[in-house]
């Protein structure tokens, strides 16, 4: 009961109680980082160690200046390697093999009630990233939910756009043929991310808190808890 009274204080607009009665979820967006696995394992802490090392070693930058170059670029370009492509021209290609170069056995394991909790679900599942594909597939498989999703949108396939630019969010719905924004649910970690897809009409669901997030419309702690905020194709409240 506690679970459910703290989503149903997540909640930040009554039109979610309106696409409840009107329009069933069709497709299950997730994000991949920090979202399909938990924040605290240390995995992102890792690859943005390795972006620091690239940005250090590859690019040959001052290691004192990098960290609020990073920053910065991250804030004005929604990831840093489009702000180091824009800026420094480097090869996109090349900076994701690097930074991705992370041995995911060390940080991540097969979560088998994961796999069969997605599996439960008939809707479309797809996962939405501004990491590349090749490490999309690869945190995929060492969590053992190879065949669960029906596709993936990567950093790639949104260019020259990623999250949270709505030109993003546009080029998913035209990617995967969707009409209705409100006939998917988004999962993701960060704000920022949520807000823009809220603000274009999609169902958001913040994963990795215990407070109501008021850029989502629902929050909940980690990827388990998703059948308490849908089941039946229905947003639950």
């Amino acid at each position: 009961m506690a679970l459910i009274e703290g989503l149903t204080r997540a909640l930040f607009s009554d039109q979610v109680i309106k696409y409840t009665v009107n329009m069933a979820i069709q497709t299950i967006l997730v994000d991949l980082d920090d979202t399909l696995y938990p924040a605290e394992c240390g995995l992102w802490a890792a690859i943005r160690a390795r972006i620091d090392r690239y940005m250090e070693e590859q690019m040959h930058l001052p290691v004192e200046e990098i960290p609020s170059l990073r920053k910065k670029l991250f804030q004005e370009y929604g990831t840093t390697m489009r702000g180091l492509h824009a800026q420094f021209h480097i090869d996109q290609i090349d900076f994701l093999n690097y930074v991705h170069d992370v041995p995911l056995k060390d940080y991540l394991k097969p979560d088998p009630s994961l796999r069969e909790l997605l599996k439960a679900f008939p809707q479309r599942k797809i996962i939405l990233t501004n990491a590349d594909h090749n490490h999309a597939n690869r945190v995929i498989d060492v969590l053992g939910l190879a065949g669960i999703f029906d596709d993936i949108i990567d950093i790639l396939r949104l260019s020259p756009f990623c999250k949270p630019q709505p030109e993003a969010f546009e080029k998913v719905l035209a990617l995967t043929g969707g009409d209705h924004p409100n006939s998917y649910i988004f999962l993701d970690d960060s704000s920022r991310n949520l807000a823009t897809a809220s603000g274009m009409g999609f169902i958001t669901v913040r994963v990795g808190s215990d407070f109501p997030d008021p850029s989502a419309h629902l929050t909940i702690r980690t990827i388990h808890e998703l059948p308490v905020v849908l089941s039946n194709g229905k947003i639950c409240i």
